[in-house]
């Protein structure tokens, strides 16, 4: 009979109980931008290159292995967290950890959308010559190329980049958010297109926009924003406020650059705003204008969210 491992990083079909098994028994760490695991030391920036952190530990399968809670690494009491057990989520990804707190509901101004500049998608040159085997890069598909006629073929996927807020995880493009890491990596595709094996090929000159995670919280005068980009080339990164919008341009090195505009919720004052670079991220402080609170950061990103008032909340 047929089993899938349940262990972080290995996840394939077995039939041989006695078949080595390589995984990760450690949870998964995001921290100031860099992503790894809890049980080896190699730490990346991108999601795509923490997937391809090669399995630390052998073992034999299993598909009872127990959930571990993630690792908090950032706030108060964050030095002393151990890993607990925590209860398995339910079918659909829901999770529930003791009583829900009420949050009080306040009435916001209704923003004027703005449009939003889509960037082409990126596709396989028609020439290209694809490897067997070789894995779609588009995030949530992870088929494989097995040779024959692509023209039928449908790739389903998330064309936005990962973001984990709060302890809730998902995908920028789309609503849904769960607290697992595990329920994260299941969470259905968003979009279809051809699949992406190769890319289009990269000349050596030619600069590569990269995503970049951010998180937010608000207190009752700002909105801190902090972008985890790491190494940002001080003298040349450009940060602009406007009352409605944020553009944001920040190279680094190898020749990578991250740029965005947020189209913002609320007006803020941009000459009380400020920023400040630091080795691993940049944080923002946007100025509201007026003490509305703000559901989500950008206008047109109205998840129904609350974004906690105050600093982010600690783990018990």
């Amino acid at each position: 009979m047929t089993q899938k491992c349940v262990h972080k990083g290995c996840q394939k079909e077995f039939t041989d109980i006695e078949e080595p098994c390589y995984h990760h028994p450690g949870a998964p760490i995001f921290h100031e931008g860099q992503k790894g695991w809890q049980c080896c030391k190699p730490r990346v920036l991108t999601f795509d290159e923490f997937l391809a952190i090669p399995p630390c530990t052998q073992g034999k399968h299993s598909t009872t292995a127990p959930t571990l809670a993630p690792v908090q690494t950032s706030g108060p009491g964050a030095g002393g967290q151990k890993h607990n057990e925590v209860p398995a989520p339910s079918a659909d990804g829901t999770e529930h950890y003791g009583t829900p707190k009420q949050v009080p509901q306040v009435t916001a101004a209704t923003p004027t959308p703005q449009p939003k500049v889509e960037k082409p998608l990126e596709q396989d040159p028609a020439d290209a010559a694809i490897p067997e085997d070789a894995k779609c890069k588009r995030l949530g598909c992870g088929a494989t190329y097995s040779g024959g006629e692509r023209k039928d073929e449908e790739c389903t996927f998330h064309p936005g980049a990962p973001l984990f807020h709060e302890g809730s995880k998902g995908y920028t493009c789309c609503k849904r958010r769960v607290l697992e890491f595990d329920q994260f990596l299941k969470i259905e595709g968003c979009a279809n297109n051809r699949h992406l094996f190769v890319g289009a090929p990269k000349s050596l000159e030619e600069e590569e926009l990269v995503q970049c995670r951010n998180d937010f919280y608000q207190t009752y005068t700002d909105v801190i924003v902090s972008i985890f980009a790491k190494k940002v080339d001080k003298d040349n990164a450009t940060i602009e406020f406007d009352e409605r919008e944020l553009r944001v341009d920040l190279p680094m090195p190898d020749k990578k650059r991250f740029k965005i505009t947020y189209p913002l919720y609320g007006k803020i004052d941009p000459e009380k705003s400020e920023f400040k670079i630091m080795g691993t991220k940049v944080e923002l402080k946007l100025k509201k204008a007026d003490g509305t609170s703000w559901p989500t950061l950008r206008s047109d990103e109205a998840t129904g969210e609350i974004i906690q008032i105050g600093k982010p909340a600690t783990a018990t």
